[in-house]
């Protein structure tokens, strides 16, 4: 299998600098913001988004195989992954399940927000909201998505926040890339400047309300 644990800690012994896009940092809390228009109609975005075995890079799931994740749009549906049983038994039962995350607000077409610590960070005393907002413009879609953690952990914000960016960054523009960006091929997909004057960006996304490292030690 391969863990997200296990691409955290090669990130960290890296010596090359990670881009960041964190919008707000704390010693135990951060904050991810990424947006970026796309042709696709919100209702081709929804069916998109909440088919992450489409968009979500197979490197970046528990079994190396996007193929095993699903995500029930409901309250209290699971963005799960099937851990399935060994090639060489393919009759056998799986042999598990992975909860990455649970909704906890779902609108079609508009907004889905679920509740859960992704890779290292389920092992941490965190929580983290991802919330995907879905807002109609010209001939396609605004998508914003957004990754709030706050809580105990083991990691030092510094060192994590910027490679659980790069992370997310990376299905983010997976995503979109899915969705034809209104943006020039090559273009980086960047997220909006937090301002005090600016509501897309200054207040939290709001599903329905559209808006204009290493394991720690003893770990796996």
């Amino acid at each position: 299998m391969r863990f997200y644990g296990i691409l955290i800690a090669a990130g960290l012994m890296l010596s090359a600098p990670v881009r960041a896009d964190v919008a707000a940092r704390g010693e135990q809390s951060f904050v991810i913001r990424y947006a970026a228009e796309v042709s696709a109609s919100p209702g081709e975005s929804w069916k998109q988004l909440t088919t992450p075995s489409g968009w979500w890079t197979s490197q970046h799931t528990w079994t190396g195989d996007a193929a095993n994740l699903t995500l029930q749009p409901r309250a209290g549906g699971c963005f799960c992954e099937a851990v399935p049983a060994p090639a060489d038994q393919p009759k056998a039962a799986p042999l598990g399940s992975v909860e990455h995350a649970r909704v906890i607000n779902a609108v079609r077409d508009k907004a889905l927000r679920l509740s859960g610590a992704l890779g290292p960070l389920q092992s941490e005393a965190v929580i983290g909201t991802l919330t995907f907002t879905l807002t109609p413009v010209d001939a396609g879609t605004r998508v914003l998505m957004e990754y709030v953690v706050g809580g105990y952990m083991r990691y030092k914000t510094e060192q994590l926040a910027p490679l659980v960016d790069k992370v997310m960054g990376e299905q983010f523009a997976s995503l979109t890339g899915k969705l034809g960006p209104r943006v020039a091929a090559g273009d980086a997909v960047v997220p909006p400047p937090v301002t005090a004057n600016d509501p897309a960006t200054a207040q939290p996304a709001s599903p329905g309300e559209p808006l204009g490292p290493p394991a720690p030690e003893g770990g796996r």
